[in-house]
């Protein structure tokens, strides 16, 4: 099925949230393979992967794979060993895109599951996640995927 076409939850919520109880997120349909992603990493506990619309080539979305709305009700150690799991995968994404940093943005309003933004910038001008969106074709995001597994393998 089409991003456009999925309905609540899909990426199109970035201006209606969905707010269902008890519905599987976006990101959880993902995590269970019932959504195609461009994976990056992937752990017992977190799954990475591109946003389909980044605010710069290389964004990734790192999702723990429980559900839970806001950041900080997440577990200690899901919280323990969350940048653990990002750490790799950013300087990777730096090095892919040559960027000056990675940057981690926590919004979380868009999906109602708990997620972290690694955006590769070069200056405050890229700083805009929210109405700065590219819009890659799949062709784009899976060389941009290719790019970040080359560095994570190649250090």
């Amino acid at each position: 099925m089409p991003i456009s076409q999925m309905g609540c939850c899909s990426y199109q919520s970035y201006l209606h949230p969905c707010k269902i109880q008890n519905a599987m997120t976006i990101f959880s349909k993902i995590i269970a393979g019932q959504i195609p992603s461009f994976k990056i990493a992937e752990n017992d506990k977190f799954y990475a992967f591109l946003d389909i619309f980044p605010a710069t080539p290389g964004h990734t979305l790192v999702v723990p794979k429980i559900e839970t709305d806001r950041l900080f009700d997440l577990p200690d150690d899901y919280l323990d060993g969350y940048l653990t799991f990002c750490k790799p995968i950013a300087n990777a994404i730096r090095k892919a895109f040559d960027a000056d940093r990675v940057n981690i943005i926590t919004i979380g309003f868009e999906v109602p599951h708990a997620h972290i933004h690694l955006v590769p910038m070069n200056g405050m001008h890229q700083a805009d996640i929210l109405t700065h969106k590219l819009k890659p074709t799949p062709a784009e995001l899976e060389k941009a995927q290719q790019k970040i597994l080359y560095a994570l393998q190649n250090g």
